[in-house]
């Protein structure tokens, strides 16, 4: 009889802990805050005035709430869009051009910089994949004052803002168009405007984590068309087997014909029986 107390009070026991715990995790989630957030309900592209369907409000956790962010729909909708806002994606002010930009080009160029369009084709465009929000490096091929052909990096790492009339594009989906816009300093600007005036321009592209540049004395030396043609081999060199050295002939000296008879005759040997004598012989 005394086990039936003690699975009473195992019981009891069990209740009360399970209580605690369940109060323990209620009292848990609802110490997690959250405030209201403005976030993108579709694409947004660059350069489109934002309008209240793009747009809807959801719960953000205030530990994370993004900085520069909107909790009213009213306060984002008219805005400008500087850079292309993804499906709930946060729209914060630092995505958004100032609130006079009427939008367009014009309102995505950043302050200081200038909108420069240049011609490309299907090669120098990177085969359509010069897309907006890519950096490029230009590249210029001409002749120099001797007439001599060279290529050479004027320009590194510029941002595209637009292929042809188009401020966004799906980065998996390349478009062939015939002009980009480059987004330059001035004096970028002016050096991009005076390497088109003397030859050819190419875009080559780059991945758009590489923050390095050019520097003056990385780009000093210019491919030339003596690169291309250099003699030296890449790789191991295979030594071709040495010619046999030509055999040389000493010179045939021309055999003299002596008009003077031979005044000594000739001796030979007659062997007659067991005795041997001497016979002269005239020569013919």
């Amino acid at each position: 009889m005394r086990t039936l107390p003690i699975i009473a009070v195992a019981l009891l026991l069990g209740a009360v802990v399970a209580f605690l715990v369940a109060r323990s995790l209620s009292s848990g989630g609802e110490s997690i805050e959250s405030v209201p957030v403005v976030v993108a309900a579709e694409p947004i592209e660059p350069g489109a005035k934002i309008n209240p369907l793009q747009l809807r409000i959801v719960r953000w956790p205030v530990l994370s709430r993004p900085t520069g962010g909107f909790d009213v729909v009213a306060d984002a909708t008219g805005r400008i869009a500087r850079a292309p806002i993804e499906v709930d994606e946060p729209v914060v002010e630092g995505k958004l051009a100032p609130q006079a930009a009427r939008g367009g080009l014009s309102s995505i160029i950043a302050l200081g910089k200038r909108a420069v369009s240049v011609r490309v084709n299907d090669v120098i465009g990177v085969a359509g994949f010069a897309l907006p929000g890519s950096y490029v490096d230009v590249i210029v091929s001409a002749k120099d004052a001797s007439e001599k052909p060279f290529s050479r990096i004027v320009l590194s790492r510029v941002r595209v803002l637009a292929a042809a009339q188009d401020t966004g594009a799906d980065p998996s989906k390349p478009k062939l168009v015939n002009a980009v816009t480059l987004e330059l300093t001035p004096a970028e600007a002016e050096k991009l405007d005076l390497a088109r005036t003397i030859g050819t321009l190419s875009l080559v592209l780059r991945n758009e984590l590489d923050q390095a540049t050019e520097t003056q004395a990385d780009a000093s030396h210019a491919a030339r068309l003596s690169d291309l043609l250099s003699s030296e081999v890449v790789g191991p060199v295979v030594e071709a087997p040495a010619a046999a050295a030509p055999v040389v002939k000493p010179p045939v000296r021309p055999r003299v014909k002596s008009d003077k008879p031979s005044s000594a005759p000739e001796k030979m040997d007659e062997l007659r029986g067991t005795h041997r004598s001497n016979v002269s012989q005239e020569n013919p």
